[in-house]
């Protein structure tokens, strides 16, 4: 007799470690080699990639912490080789938010104490520092790194390859490639560092810069801004994803 609990209709994927204690409902796939650790509880309508480890004490797939929430069916979606560490809880969706489903992407690093809330999006390539806590239906496009103790308000968004501070208070939109930090948050520049690592080219990050001075340091407002940017760089892959973040935010951005 196992020292686990995994539900017999559960599907459980090839070469899957299940440790002592861990607990796994019906409604739930895991992929291939994954590793789901001691005391790790993964309740009903949670689907997990391949290659993913879950840790000791994480809770993925409790019902979302949401007024709105009435014993529907909602998911939790995790993409491939991803990391779940000790602690992190992460919430179903809610059908009163139009998606019912909470989305984890690929290749993603969730520290300890992380609480991902009902129906957010986090994209590939994210990494949340331990006791970042994000409120419902906040998106992370891909690549964003959100500092340790950050709290994220809900309806935010932060942008791709994006840099949040720890301990910072997120209350407005974080655009893509920049550096966001203190209490109030405000714009602290590019994330070069990062930029770097990705392989952007130095003409990249001069073109970022050069966008964002237009954003931040000029006189223009925002909305004037973000036309001249679409003028001046009518070709540029890295103007057209900033230039539509901005547009589309409807809590605008950080200062």
């Amino acid at each position: 007799m196992s020292n686990y609990y995994v539900h017999p209709n559960a599907k459980i994927g090839k070469n899957v470690t299940i440790e002592p204690f861990a607990y796994i409902a019906e409604n739930v796939e895991i992929g291939d080699n994954c590793w789901i650790g001691p005391h790790a509880v993964i309740f009903d309508y949670v689907k997990i990639g391949n290659d993913c480890r879950v840790y000791p004490g994480a809770v993925i797939g409790a019902e979302p912490q949401d007024l709105k929430f009435s014993g529907e069916v909602s998911w939790v979606q995790i993409g491939n080789n991803t990391t779940i560490r000790e602690y992190a809880t992460i919430n179903r969706g809610t059908a009163a938010s139009g998606k019912a489903l909470t989305k984890i992407g690929d290749n993603c690093l969730i520290m300890s104490y992380v609480h991902i809330a009902h129906d957010c999006v986090v994209g590939n390539n994210c990494i949340l520092v331990s006791h970042v806590g994000i409120a419902g239906e906040t998106d992370i496009d891909d690549w964003a790194i959100i500092g340790g103790g950050t709290l994220v308000h809900q309806f935010s968004k932060i942008g791709a390859h994006a840099m949040v501070g720890g301990a910072s208070a997120v209350n407005k939109d974080v655009p893509p490639f920049i550096l966001a930090a203190r209490n109030p948050i405000t714009y602290e520049g590019i994330n070069i560092v990062g930029l770097r690592r990705r392989g952007f080219t130095s003409a990249d990050i001069e073109e970022i810069k050069a966008i964002y001075r237009l954003v931040y340091e000029s006189d223009n407002n925002v909305s004037d801004a973000t036309r001249i940017v679409s003028e001046i760089y009518p070709n540029s892959n890295n103007a057209k994803l900033i230039v539509d973040f901005i547009t589309a935010s409807k809590r605008g951005i950080v200062k």
